[in-house]
């Protein structure tokens, strides 16, 4: 792991005008908080339809906007980069200031994904009559236009999750195609991996992928939201790997945005959790332990970015 110290100073200065936490009536569980056995403890950001939502690593409430949001991530200097109310905005760490903003194009209807990349550039994802993959520069300008072939008469259901992979193409889940489709800069499908699976129940089962991601050892986890399922798929589409309910004794509730940490272990978000006793988000291991829960009275986890672990920045962000 990294340390990044400029992302500690803008976190230690949040944490600074973090309001004061008073103990709850000793039979009562504190909401939000974090149970782990091992002592694992996260700084976290959540997106969702509720607002989002930054905390640290004792669960305290450290920074929040209001609107509907889709994606996010904590910028190495602190800020926020988040796709909310179709417009895709950075904040400045710990404020409402926005530093950097792009508005869904009014050709499109909805705007998904937001993910800067290594070279400064911004990448959101576009819904509508003209689904597309855009790249913009830090002025707002479109730098490059991806056509996508979502399959889909539902615009809501065109797209999730999208992301750019090392070789320059890009990852993309396509909910009600039942497919994660790999397209090149030009638009072309080099790759489909379907998800409506006999194993998985085939489509009855709405095994839609919402969050793929691309490990280092080459496979691809894949995150089926209604089908309440969670898979890693083999460079020739094979399952290497599954979790469902019965692996984790029914925590998956629309299992909808996802991130891998260094050791291996998956942090899921449970989009539709309603119930109190279970987690909204939880981290598992390989061997399918559960060694991680966080619990909200209302957030609805549709993205989650773990920032730090037990003080230590978590990189690479693999989600």
């Amino acid at each position: 792991m990294f340390r990044f110290p400029a992302f500690f100073l803008a976190l230690a200065c949040l944490l600074s005008c973090a309001p004061e936490v008073h103990a709850a009536p000793a039979r009562e569980k504190p909401n939000p908080r974090q149970e782990s056995a091992g002592g694992i403890r996260h700084s976290l950001l959540i997106t969702g339809s509720t607002g989002t939502y930054l905390y640290d690593e004792d669960s305290r409430l450290i920074w929040e906007t209001p609107g509907a949001s889709h994606d996010g991530y904590i910028l190495e200097n602190g800020n926020v980069l988040v796709s909310v109310d179709n417009e895709a905005r950075e904040f400045k760490a710990g404020t409402q200031e926005i530093v950097w903003s792009y508005k869904l194009d009014p050709v499109n209807a909805e705007l998904g994904t937001v993910l800067r990349l290594e070279d400064g550039q911004t990448m959101i994802v576009e819904r509508g009559t003209r689904p597309r993959i855009l790249e913009l520069s830090p002025e707002g300008k479109t730098t490059r236009e991806v056509p996508l072939q979502p399959e889909a008469d539902d615009i809501h259901m065109q797209t999730r999750m999208a992301r750019k992979l090392p070789n320059g193409n890009y990852l993309v889940p396509h909910l009600h195609a039942f497919k994660v489709k790999e397209y090149t800069p030009a638009g072309e499908v080099v790759r489909s991996i379907p998800t409506d699976l006999p194993a998985f129940g085939g489509r009855e089962e709405h095994s839609w992928p919402f969050t793929a991601i691309l490990l280092p050892d080459g496979n691809i986890h894949v995150n089926l939201t209604h089908g309440n399922r969670v898979a890693e798929f083999a460079p020739d589409n094979s399952v290497a790997w599954s979790l469902d309910n019965g692996d984790v004794g029914g925590r998956l509730s629309d299992p909808c945005g996802a991130q891998r940490l260094p050791n291996g272990n998956a942090v899921i978000c449970s989009y539709a959790q309603q119930d109190p006793e279970k987690p909204r988000i939880f981290e598992v291991t390989r061997e399918k332990k559960v060694v991680w829960e966080f619990f909200h009275p209302k957030a609805r986890a549709h993205e989650v970015h773990i920032v730090t672990t037990n003080g230590e920045r978590v990189a690479p962000v693999m989600r």
